[in-house]
């Protein structure tokens, strides 16, 4: 197996496992929210939202990582760059636009309330 062969097979696990973040998420969200839904403990669509807008964000980053890995390691031709950083850019906006959605604040922006942060993380400990 030479060099190209083993970055490929790279590229198309990390595809796999960023399908898997988001598959693995979207039940770690369903069966979250079914549990606080029985349990009638807090906002369950809000925490639904979120949890699942994560879960989405940490699949599309490790596809990305695929696809550079994929098309750069690879084949680095320009057309391939190109197709690239088209890949890249709907991605990007994506991510922020999920982000948006999520913590209702653009990812470069500081968070104004350090309680809610508390919160979440105090939330987050609660149902693990």
């Amino acid at each position: 197996m030479d060099i190209d062969e083993v970055i490929s097979t790279v590229g198309q696990v990390i595809d796999v496992v960023g399908v898997i973040a988001i598959v693995v998420g979207v039940l770690a969200a369903m069966l979250d929210a079914a549990v606080r839904a029985m349990r009638r403990a807090g906002p369950v669509y809000d925490r639904f939202r979120r949890v699942l807008g994560r879960a989405i964000l940490l699949g599309l980053e490790l596809l990305v990582a695929a696809d550079i890995i994929k098309t750069v390691a690879v084949t680095p031709t320009l057309e391939s760059v190109l197709v690239l950083a088209i890949i890249v850019l709907i991605r990007t906006f994506l991510s922020w636009s999920l982000e948006l959605e999520i913590s209702g604040r653009w990812p470069w922006q500081k968070r104004a309330d350090r309680r809610a942060e508390r919160a979440d993380a105090a939330t987050a400990a609660d149902a693990a």
